[in-house]
């Protein structure tokens, strides 16, 4: 389990114990003023913690997939919204066949308690996109509450989660909340099998959100169109060497 975790301390000692017994718990902080980190050392044994090199919650997801050793990855975020008690759900239909277990709000047994009419409206136009660029499915594209087969970690190509640069740098693609969306496209250009688990996001326990609808939805929308160039210049690229063949 990779839990990328900013200034959550106060969501970290409930959320943790939580948890059910699994070979690793990976709680990565991004800085965190808070004590963060002992409160996650505190509230479960054996957690291991680790810090994130850049920011953003695509390069804290980086970094603990960086440091994955089981065979199976789920992305839980800190702060309570997600429901400890779906983990099984998730690896179970792994376990049925699937190569990408996909938390949805939208499908039967699903829900929300925390997305906004803007938020829900952004959701179904980002989703609707996605679906049209990459001739998918999916119900769901902004949550992050997902599960994976740990040797499909290549396949992500994420930016080296420890390269250093400047702290004035513009972020660079992938470490923002865009991560979901594009761990879903490279999932989806490698015609994945993918699996979508109702789940219920609860209220997030303590603070704020980091999340911002407006800037980061126009962050994914950018996802989406980039990753389609990206497959399509992977498409080009790999016609190419088959013509020189």
């Amino acid at each position: 389990m990779v839990v990328p975790a900013l200034n959550e301390a106060a969501n970290l000692r409930e959320v943790l114990p939580t948890l059910p017994e699994v070979h690793q718990v990976l709680v990565v902080d991004g800085g965190s003023v808070d004590g963060t980190v002992q409160a996650a050392l505190d509230a479960r044994p054996g957690v291991e913690v680790t810090s994130q090199v850049r920011r953003g919650k695509g390069n804290a997801l980086a970094a603990g997939f960086a440091r994955v050793t089981g065979d199976v990855v789920v992305m839980f975020d800190a702060d309570g919204s997600a429901g400890a008690r779906e983990i099984p759900r998730f690896v179970q239909a792994l376990v049925d066949g699937a190569d990408v277990a996909q938390g949805t709000r939208f499908r039967g047994g699903g829900g929300s308690a925390d997305l906004t009419p803007v938020r829900r409206l952004g959701n179904a136009f980002l989703r609707a996109t996605m679906n049209a660029a990459f001739r998918t499915r999916c119900s769901d594209l902004c949550y992050g509450y997902n599960a994976f087969w740990a040797d499909l970690l290549p396949l992500l190509d994420l930016p080296d989660p420890d390269r250093v640069v400047p702290p004035d740098s513009p972020m660079l693609w992938g470490d923002g909340f865009e991560i979901e969306t594009v761990i879903a496209c490279r999932f989806a250009a490698a015609g994945l099998a993918v699996a979508e688990v109702p789940s219920v996001e609860l209220p997030r326990l303590h603070g704020e959100s980091h999340l911002h609808a407006v800037s980061d939805g126009l962050r994914v929308l950018r996802t989406i169109a980039t990753e389609r160039a990206r497959v399509r210049r992977t498409a080009v690229a790999d016609a190419a060497l088959l013509d020189r063949s």
